[in-house]
């Protein structure tokens, strides 16, 4: 069994929030069934690629001086994206996101000679973080348990909230199928059921909390170990909306999933029935590797801050249609906002290393 410990029990004053880079830790002592055959990261550019694993530094040219930007090492800006809706839709959702940061940073900031953006999609919420962590991502959108484990490993800094709907809180559930018998989480003991991710606070965390707590479950070592002395069947099907096909398929009894599927796929009522929910959860986060200096980490946060609704809108730049994103603004934000998130980890037994199980 691996070795457990707690993240953290309270929150100390060392969190940022406005100028970041040095590292954020914890004390104490936030959307495809082929995940296991994708690579950890797919690059959103039309000739494809993964996440560039070189961190070589580059000597300056002739055009370039010591004092323009560094990201990773390099001159490009790694963004990654966790996998939280179907890729296709990502692509569409996030590259405004991605072309709006190379313009701001080359706008305010003296950056090198060939700067570009580059955005990657991440096969799972560890390899996102492990990518923040070795300095070949720069910055990341991913869920705020994946976050806080990650600020705990030093593997990222928290430095902004995301807000969506109306809204800097959502929702966990479980849905089950619309003909099921399972009524209660007390009936899920038994079953199989498909969760989004090991590091999905909504699409794990939660629902395990809640059918141990509430439902009075054996979920094992559960999400750190394989379940198997849990009385539940867990799958992990690396994604919101992948955990929802499965279920949808007859592939699982139940799903637990982010509130926001829904309204991520089409005929949700006809195909699940949510049979519990979780509200208050905290609103997702962005972070930056670690292994930025303060004036990179500042112009990337300062980018978000600054920039206008018509980023969110997707490739169409319209809004109110398919391709939004479900965040319409930011807010500065540090580790300490998800102090909620980190108690029910703590509850869980969960350290980080959760993260060597989920990159199995």
């Amino acid at each position: 069994m691996p070795s457990r410990r707690r993240i953290l029990t309270t929150f100390g004053a060392a969190g940022i929030a406005g100028i970041a880079g040095c590292s954020q830790t914890l004390g104490g002592g936030g959307d495809e069934t082929e995940t296991a055959t994708e690579t950890a990261t797919e690059t959103a550019t039309e000739s494809g690629g993964g996440v560039p694993t070189s961190t070589e530094t580059t000597e300056p040219t002739p055009t370039e001086t010591s004092s323009a930007l560094r990201f990773g090492g390099d001159q490009e800006l790694h963004m990654s994206i966790s996998p939280s809706v179907p890729q296709r839709n990502l692509y569409l959702q996030y590259g405004p996101v991605r072309d709006y940061l190379q313009s701001y940073v080359e706008e305010h900031y003296e950056v090198p000679s060939g700067f570009h953006t580059e955005m990657n999609i991440g096969n799972n919420y560890s390899a996102v973080i492990q990518a923040l962590g070795q300095g070949t991502s720069d910055v990341a959108e991913t869920g705020p348990f994946a976050a806080a484990l990650g600020v705990n490993a030093e593997k990222a800094n928290i430095v902004l909230q995301r807000k969506g709907y109306g809204s800097w809180t959502y929702v966990s559930q479980i849905a089950v199928a619309p003909d099921s018998d399972i009524q209660s989480l007390s009936d899920l003991s038994g079953k199989t059921i498909a969760f989004a991710d090991r590091l999905s606070t909504s699409g794990c965390l939660y629902p395990l909390y809640d059918m141990k707590i509430e439902g009075g479950v054996d979920i094992g070592n559960l999400p750190e170990g394989n379940g198997a002395e849990a009385d539940i069947e867990p799958v992990f099907a690396g994604g919101h909306v992948r955990a929802y096909e499965q279920l949808r398929q007859g592939q699982v009894d139940a799903a637990g999933t982010g509130g926001f599927v829904p309204g991520s796929v089409d005929n949700f009522e006809s195909n699940a029935t949510v049979i519990h929910q979780h509200e208050g959860l905290p609103r997702a986060p962005i972070c930056v590797s670690p292994q930025l200096d303060a004036e990179a980490t500042e112009a990337i946060q300062q980018a978000f801050v600054d920039a206008e609704p018509r980023v969110y809108d997707g490739a169409d730049g319209e809004d109110g249609t398919e391709d939004d994103l479900w965040f319409s603004g930011v807010r500065e934000a540090s580790v300490d906002r998800y102090q909620s998130v980190v108690d029910v980890a703590n509850e869980l037994g969960v350290g980080t290393d959760i993260f060597e199980s989920a990159s199995d």
